[in-house]
C-alpha cells in the first residue's frame, strides 16, 4: 500500500491544537461547568476558568504523550502512557491552579474549608472524567484509522483491478491488429498469385488504410464516426478484391457519430461477416451496416447474406470472441452482442452498448 493512500497524521502543534479536539474540550468543559455550578460557591466565572484550564491541560498532555517519546519500551503501550499522564496531570494541575489563585497574605487553600472542598471536588471530577475522555478519544482514533485503512485497501484493490482490466483490454486490442492484417495480406497475396491487375491498387489502398487504422489500436476509445470511416475503407478494399461477389451499404444516424466506441468494434463485425459469410459463399452476398440510437443506448447491426450460421458453425469467430471480451471490459454488463439467422441465408450481428459521448 502506498504511503499516499492514507492521509498523513498531523504532528507537533497542529496535533496539539487540532480543531476537533479543541471543540470537544470546549463543549465537554462547558457542560461540566454547568453541572458543577449547581453546588459551587465561588461563582460561575471562576469555575468556568478552572474547568477550561484543566480541560485544555488534559488535551495538551494527551497530545504531547501521543508524540513523545518517539520510541517506547515494548512492554509499555502508548495508550497506557497517555491515559496515565492525563490522570496524573489532573490533581497536580488543580493543585497548581489553587496555589496560584490564592491571594497574597491569605492562608493556603488547604486551610480553608470551602476552598479545600472545591479543590477536592474539582480534582476528583477531572480525575474520573479526563482518563475516560482520553480512552474515548483513543477508541475513536483507532476506529478512524481502521476506516482509513479499509478505504485505502479498497481503493488500491480497485486500482489494481482497473490496471488488470486495462492490460487485458490492450492485449485484446493487440490481437485484433495481426488478425485483421494477416487476413487482408492473404487476400492481396491471392490477387498477386492470380496475376490480377488489381493487386497493386489493393495494396496501395491497404497501406493507406493501415496508416490510419493501426495507430487507433492503442487508443482506449474512438468514436463511431471514426469506426465508420475505417469500415468503409475496409469494405472498399474487399470490394476491389471481389467486385462481383460483394455489395455493401452503410447507414448511421448523425447523433451516433460522436459516441464512444472501443477501437475496431465495427471493423471486427464487418470483417467477421466477410470471412465467415461472404467469402465461403459461391454467390457472394451483401453486407449492410446500420448504426442507430435508442434513448441512452447505441445499437449497431451488421447483416450479411452469406452462407449463414448453420454452415459456418456457431459463427463466433476469433474476432467476435475478442470483441465480446472487449465490450465487457469497456462497458461491463451494459454491453450485449447477439447473433441471429437471416432467411433464407445469412447472419445478423447486433451490438448494444451505452450511448456515451467521447467529449461528454
Amino acid at each position: 500500500m502506498s504511503a499516499s493512500t492514507i492521509p498523513a497524521k498531523p504532528r507537533g502543534l497542529a496535533l496539539l491544537l487540532n480543531w476537533h479536539r479543541v471543540r470537544f474540550t470546549l463543549i465537554a468543559t462547558l457542560a461540566l461547568t454547568l453541572l458543577m455550578s449547581l453546588g459551587w460557591k465561588s461563582g460561575f466565572a471562576s469555575l468556568l476558568v478552572r474547568t477550561l484550564t484543566l480541560g485544555t491541560i488534559a488535551m495538551i498532555v494527551f497530545g504531547v504523550f501521543e508524540q513523545w517519546p518517539r520510541r517506547l519500551p515494548v512492554s509499555l503501550a502508548r495508550w497506557v502512557l497517555q491515559v496515565a499522564a492525563v490522570a496524573f496531570s489532573m490533581p497536580l494541575s488543580t493543585f497548581v491552579i489553587y496555589v496560584l489563585s490564592t491571594k497574597q497574605g491569605a492562608p493556603p487553600f488547604w486551610l480553608d474549608t470551602d476552598r479545600l472542598g472545591g479543590f477536592m471536588g474539582l480534582s476528583m471530577m477531572f480525575l474520573l472524567l479526563a482518563p475516560w475522555a482520553a480512552l474515548a478519544a483513543l477508541v475513536r482514533q483507532k476506529d478512524a484509522l481502521a476506516r482509513h485503512q479499509a478505504l485505502a485497501f479498497e481503493l488500491e484493490r480497485s486500482e489494481l483491478q482497473r490496471q488488470a482490466t486495462d492490460a487485458r483490454l490492450h492485449l485484446l486490442q493487440a490481437q485484433v491488429a495481426p488478425h485483421f492484417l494477416f487476413n487482408t495480406l492473404a487476400n492481396v497475396q491471392a490477387l498477386v498469385d492470380a496475376g490480377s491487375p488489381q493487386a497493386s491498387a489493393v495494396l496501395r489502398s491497404l497501406v493507406a488504410y493501415l496508416r490510419a487504422a493501426v495507430p487507433r489500436l492503442h487508443e482506449p476509445a474512438t468514436t463511431l464516426g471514426q469506426e465508420l470511416e475505417l469500415v468503409q475503407a475496409y469494405l472498399e478494399l474487399m470490394h476491389m478484391r471481389m467486385p462481383d461477389r460483394l455489395q455493401f451499404t452503410l447507414e448511421a444516424a448523425e447523433d451516433t457519430r460522436g459516441l464512444r466506441c472501443p477501437p475496431m468494434t465495427l471493423l471486427t463485425l464487418v470483417e467477421n461477416a466477410v470471412r465467415h459469410g461472404i467469402d465461403p459463399s459461391e454467390e457472394g452476398g451483401r453486407i449492410d451496416v446500420q448504426v442507430s440510437r435508442k434513448g441512452a443506448r447505441c445499437c449497431v447491426r451488421v447483416s450479411d447474406t452469406g452462407i449463414g450460421l448453420q454452415q459456418a458453425g456457431d459463427g463466433l469467430g476469433t474476432g467476435l470472441k475478442s470483441l465480446r471480451e472487449r465490450l465487457a471490459l469497456s462497458f461491463g454488463a451494459d454491453a450485449q452482442l447477439r447473433l441471429s439467422a437471416v432467411e433464407p441465408h445469412g447472419v445478423n450481428v447486433d451490438v448494444e452498448f451505452p450511448a456515451i459521448a467521447v467529449n461528454g
